[in-house]
């Protein structure tokens, strides 16, 4: 009988820690304030998800733009506990249009992020996460929140 049950339980927990593995690309990751430049940037490692990874920098970049416009960040060093660009109850909504065009591939959300921050040795060891059929990677990027800012202000989007 004690058999019976110590085998039960080493194939519960052998197939939990194999299930783990495949639902890591399906976690939400929260971008993380890594630092705030003297030019109104600031430098974040944000999470993206996709088949590859080419398309996980690409989310990542999203993500980070996305979060510092509507959400500000609540992770990481405390310097960057900054409040959203856009105060607005429901702006996502409100300004679907013009937000959709904004993030769509190739957009205008390429302008205002860099990679330039991310050290060669954050290339080698950057965070990997796998899951059924996608990469989820974290990246070290600068968000360029002053001239976000500007933009939105010239849009219409923010009142200033």
């Amino acid at each position: 009988m004690k058999t019976k049950i110590t085998i039960a339980l080493l194939l519960l927990t052998s197939w939990v820690g194999f299930s783990q593995k495949n639902i890591a690309g399906n976690y939400g990751y929260k971008t993380e304030c890594m630092g705030v430049e003297l030019d109104g940037s600031q430098t974040v490692k944000a999470w993206g998800n996709g088949r590859n990874r080419s398309d996980a920098v690409e989310q990542a970049k999203k993500n980070a733009i996305r979060d510092i416009i509507f959400f500000g960040l609540l992770e990481g060093k405390q310097e960057c506990k900054q409040k959203p660009l856009i105060l607005e109850v429901n702006a996502q909504e409100k300004y679907e249009d013009y937000f959709n065009k904004f993030f769509a591939d190739g957009g205008e959300y390429k302008n205002y992020i860099s990679l330039r921050d991310e050290r060669i040795l954050d290339k080698i060891s950057r965070d990997r996460k796998k899951g059924r059929g996608s990469v989820t990677n974290g990246f070290i990027v600068r968000v360029l929140r002053s001239e976000l800012k500007e933009k939105l202000i010239a849009d219409g989007i923010i009142k200033q």
